[in-house]
Parts: structure tokens; C-alpha cells; sequence
């Protein structure tokens, strides 16, 4: 053990311990950090230049967490949230922030991930500046709202960061005001019915979480029920209640996940109510979303992601696109008319299902979608006789499988787009990829204003000289 990390790890400091803190900058989760005695502190809602007093929540071996007991002198970016529980609940990490310096942070949150991987050539990176939100509120088309007993009332909201401490949310800035009419409602519904909510410590109830989806372009709104058991007591007077309260719900699902599990959704659906899709429209493109269907949470901003991805693919009508982690085809279809053929693939047969009835819906005859893993399918396309010249790969946050890494490498497309919502797994699947591409530009994207998220849509060329 070096010096350095021996002070470090020997800082005498305990939960509730107070100290002066100056704010260096933001972290990869929007949280400011500072430094007492060399060891870092993360503080959320804490700005880059502000001094605080600052109270230790949490001490591990290589960080402490704190929160502001007092705020010495404030940023002159600090602006008044909207959301009374900002700096209570996960999802408005930034909402303290002028929106000016949302941006740039998510810039520099790309600039520190590239730092941090080091993939070839790095430093010569073109990251342009990110590209604002039309609304930096009221965008949010999907909420997912965890329902629990508090204090012998039915609350829906989001967690305290690191915890399962619920906040029960009553209006929130960032969605579709229709989305939380629908969540209040139907959560004074649930407890005006008695219908049992879930209960983590004895694994009882029955009702989990309310995820309720909103279609910018239609105004139909889905809702699903994720409940512990398929049993739903009061189903019938719970859907009547719905039906004429909420006349804008087309749609209502319910969807089985049994027992405490970290992932939100279960294997098994119920069709309850109405339609079992609602539709919402991008690019000039009606697109059919069932319950489960991955869609960009700001449906504005997706059309500006769309058109980037385009312009760095360079498409021709001569071209085969490669959709890859296609969801429900939303960027292959969009970029159908400009190719001669698309082939996409997902792993969720469901959202292949919505895909392929979404080309048919919209009259696209030179696409496809099939079931499967990108690195597998890839390589048996190209076996099978199959000649691509782009793909556009929309991996979740974890970044591409190494096998699809594998797969594009042997495969060398020469029009190739990375579209990212992970700065941190873009940085290091690029110093696998610049291999054989050199990165011509980097592009973010703000898909979610007053959140330290970030997406980014990258350019790749085959490089003259491989190394």
C-alpha cells in the first residue's frame, strides 16, 4: 500500500460529523465532490464552486458521502428547483442547475469517460456541444412509480437514492401532466378500494408499481399494473373506477413479477382493459408500444437523436442497415426510406413482434425484424449470404456484448453509428473499436433535462490503416 492510500484510508470521520467543504466539481451522477483531508465526499445537490458545511451520511473505505447541512456560498448557476423533493428523490440530480450548465456538464461527463478508458486517439476526439432539450420540463412520456403504505395511506412515488425509502410524489416537473393525473388517481383508487399494496419485509400484497406511458403525438395513455400475484381483488370495480374517471387510459395491462426482486418487471401479462398498445408517431411514422416496448423517454428530443444517427450514417439507396438492439424498430424504421434494405434485431420477442407489425402498419416493405442476439444473428446473416454497408447499434447502458464487438470487428461495416446512453461503457467498448474505426465525431444529446443522464451518438469510419 502506497503512502498516498494510507492517508487516505486513515481519515478519522463518522456518520453526522461536520466540515467545511469547497465543491471541485460534478461526478458522473450529477453529486458534487469535494475533499477533506484528500478523501473524496460526494455531495448531492452540491454545485462546482460552492462552499458548504457538509454532514457525513456515509463513510466507506475510499469515500464519504455527505449532505449540505449549510450552504456557505452558492453557485451563481444554483437556480430554485421546481420539485419540492429535488434533493430528496432519484431523477432530478441537476434540477438546481441552470440548464446552460446542464449542458456543458454533460459534455465534460463524455470528456472525463474518455479520460478515465483512454481509447486510441482520445485526445483528438471531436465532442461536440450537446444539443438542448426543446422543454426542459414536462417532457417525460413514461412514469414508473413504486406504490407502498405510508403512514396508512397509499403513496406512489420514486426511492431516495440508495435506498427503498419511497417518496410519495404528488406532481412532478419533468413528466406529461396527464402521466401523474393518472398515477394520483389511480393510486386514491387503490386505496379507496382497499386493494393491498405490496409490502417488501413480509413479501405480502398485491400491487408493486404503476407504470403509466403517455403518446405526445394521440394523447392515449397506457397503464399496467405490476402486482406480486396475478390475483387482483376489486379488478372490476377497480376498471370501471378507470373508465370513468380516466377516459384518456385506451390501454390497461397487468403484469405478474412474484416475490422481492430488484427488476421491476416479470415474464407474465395480463391484457385487463381497452386496447393492448397505444400509438405514438416519430419521423412521420405511427409506431404501435405495448407495455413492455423500449421507447426514448422524451419523444421531442427522440426525433433530434433520430435525424443525428441519420446525418453521421451518410445513408445511400444502395445501403443495408443494420438495426441492432432495435427495441421496437423505431430508428431502423425512420431510416427505412432511405436505404435499400434493413434488418434489425431484439431480444425481446414482443418488441420484435410490435416492430415488424410497425413496418407493416406504416406501409415499409424493405425491413425485418427477428428475435436474437445481435452477435449472434450478425454473423449468421452475413453466412447466410447477407451483405451490409451500415449499422447502428442503441445498446442498453452495460454497452455492446462482447461478442457483438467480436462480430462488428470481423464484420468491418463502413458506415457504422454508435448511438449511447452510457458514457462510461461507450469509452471503453471504443478502445476495442478503434482497432479497426477512428471516431469522427461525438455528439450528446440531453434526452433528459434537470438529470445527470447523457446520450451521445457517435460517427465511426474504418480507419486507412488498421492497427
Amino acid at each position: 500500500m502506497n503512502k498516498h492510500s494510507q492517508t487516505i484510508t486513515s481519515v478519522a470521520v463518522s456518520v453526522g460529523d461536520r466540515f467545511p467543504l469547497s465543491i471541485k466539481r460534478l461526478g458522473v451522477n450529477g453529486h458534487g465532490i469535494g475533499y477533506f483531508k484528500h478523501k473524496v465526499c460526494f455531495v448531492p445537490g452540491a454545485l462546482p464552486g460552492e462552499v458548504i458545511v457538509a454532514e457525513v451520511t456515509k463513510v466507506m473505505p475510499r469515500y464519504l458521502e455527505a449532505k449540505i447541512h449549510r450552504l456557505r456560498k452558492a453557485s451563481r448557476h444554483r437556480v430554485q428547483p421546481r420539485d419540492a423533493y429535488a434533493d430528496v428523490a432519484g431523477g432530478f440530480e441537476l434540477e438546481n442547475l441552470a440548464y446552460s450548465e446542464q449542458l456543458k456538464f454533460k459534455r465534460q461527463v463524455v470528456l472525463d469517460s474518455l479520460a478515465k478508458f483512454q481509447p486510441y486517439g482520445y485526445r483528438n476526439y471531436e465532442v461536440r456541444p450537446t444539443i438542448p432539450a426543446p422543454a426542459e420540463y414536462g417532457y417525460r412520456n413514461k412514469a414508473q412509480f413504486q406504490v407502498r403504505m405510508i403512514a396508512g395511506h397509499v403513496a406512489a412515488g420514486l426511492y431516495k437514492p440508495d435506498s427503498h425509502d419511497l417518496v410519495d410524489m404528488e406532481e412532478c416537473a419533468v413528466q406529461m401532466p396527464h402521466t401523474m393525473k393518472v398515477i394520483r388517481t389511480v393510486a386514491q383508487l387503490i386505496e379507496q378500494l382497499q386493494i393491498p399494496v405490496y409490502d417488501e419485509k413480509a413479501n405480502s400484497g398485491i400491487i408493486k408499481t404503476l407504470v403509466v406511458r403517455e403518446s405526445r403525438a394521440t394523447g392515449e395513455l397506457q397503464l399496467t399494473f405490476i402486482t406480486n400475484t396475478p390475483k387482483l381483488i376489486h379488478k372490476r370495480q377497480l376498471l370501471e373506477a378507470i373508465h370513468d374517471q380516466l377516459p384518456e387510459v385506451v390501454s390497461i395491462m397487468q403484469n405478474v413479477n412474484p416475490g422481492d426482486t430488484p427488476l421491476i418487471w416479470g415474464e407474465q401479462m395480463i391484457h385487463l382493459a381497452g386496447k393492448e398498445t397505444i400509438t405514438e408517431s416519430l419521423m412521420g411514422l405511427d409506431f404501435n408500444l405495448s407495455a413492455r416496448s423500449f421507447l426514448q423517454l422524451n419523444p421531442e428530443q427522440t426525433e433530434t437523436l433520430y435525424e443525428e444517427a441519420a446525418t453521421a450514417l451518410e445513408l445511400s439507396p444502395a445501403d443495408t442497415l443494420i438495426d441492432a438492439y432495435a427495441g421496437i424498430g423505431t430508428i431502423g424504421l425512420s431510416l427505412a426510406s432511405r436505404v435499400k434494405m434493413v434488418r434489425g434485431m431484439e431480444v425481446i420477442p414482443e418488441a420484435v413482434t410490435d416492430a415488424n407489425a410497425n413496418a407493416e402498419r406504416n406501409g415499409i416493405t424493405n425491413a425485418r425484424y427477428e428475435v436474437g442476439k445481435a452477435e449472434d444473428l450478425m454473423p449468421q446473416w452475413e453466412h447466410d449470404g447477407l451483405h451490409f454497408d451500415a449499422l447502428v447499434v442503441d445498446p442498453p447502458r452495460a454497452g455492446l456484448d462482447e461478442g457483438l464487438i467480436k462480430a462488428i470487428l470481423a464484420a468491418k461495416p463502413k458506415k457504422f453509428v454508435y448511438v449511447s446512453c452510457g458514457m462510461a461503457s461507450l469509452a471503453r467498448n471504443l478502445r476495442r473499436l478503434t482497432s479497426v474505426y477512428h471516431v469522427d465525431y461525438i455528439q450528446p444529446i440531453d434526452m433528459m433535462p434537470q438529470t445527470a443522464r447523457c446520450e451521445a451518438v457517435v460517427k465511426l469510419s474504418l480507419r486507412s490503416v488498421q492497427k
